[in-house]
């Protein structure tokens, strides 16, 4: 019988990484190991082995399957705070610029800008797309006469992960299915 793991390149197999609580260490970006990393990790005695894939690999003195969900054994607690980065405020700002709400070509854009005093900070740029950035150039919102959407925020760890709910990867394999929270179809 024909299974889809077991043709599977060893490269296309990833394996979900959970907490010692079984909670993933990030949904977003989910927290994915290559293969390699996660059976070093199994042989390293850091991670339990919690779900397979079909499709193995072999040694010269072993054959195992590759893991596809692990957790860790000691606890690995959060950070309160996410560090500032791109992909983290577009994240923030639920991948839409804050003046006209286009998600496409998107950028960031300092409210107060940089040649006013403006700080690079969670609290002074916001996800701009690149016509609204454009239009704003070197002014606050207020001498562009722009209204932003939502005031920006530093945001906690919980408020990226709770908007990463919104927007699911591509790839969910069904053994993930118990961990992850995303109502979308699973591939098998």
């Amino acid at each position: 019988m024909y299974h889809p793991d077991l043709i599977r390149h060893p490269d296309s197999c990833p394996a979900l990484v959970l907490n010692a609580d079984y909670t993933p260490l990030s949904y977003y970006p989910l927290s994915l190991w290559p293969w390699q990393t996660a059976v070093k990790a199994v042989f390293l005695e850091r991670v339990d082995i919690v779900a397979n894939y079909e499709r193995e690999v072999h040694s010269p003195t072993r054959t195992m399957q590759i893991p596809s969900v692990i957790a860790l054994r000691q606890y690995v607690k959060p950070s309160e705070y996410p560090a500032f980065t791109r992909f983290n405020l577009f994240l923030r700002d639920r991948f839409r610029c804050q003046y006209c709400g286009d998600p496409r070509e998107l950028t960031f854009d300092h409210v107060i800008p940089r040649a006013q005093g403006g700080r690079t900070t969670w609290e002074n740029v916001t996800t701009a797309c690149a016509p609204c950035n454009l239009r704003k150039g070197g002014r606050t919102p207020a001498e562009a006469h722009m209204a932003l959407h939502r005031r920006p925020i530093r945001p906690t760890s919980w408020q990226l992960q709770d908007n990463g709910r919104s927007f699911p990867p591509n790839y969910l394999h069904q053994s993930w299915r118990d961990y992850l929270y995303w109502d979308v179809e699973l591939e098998a």
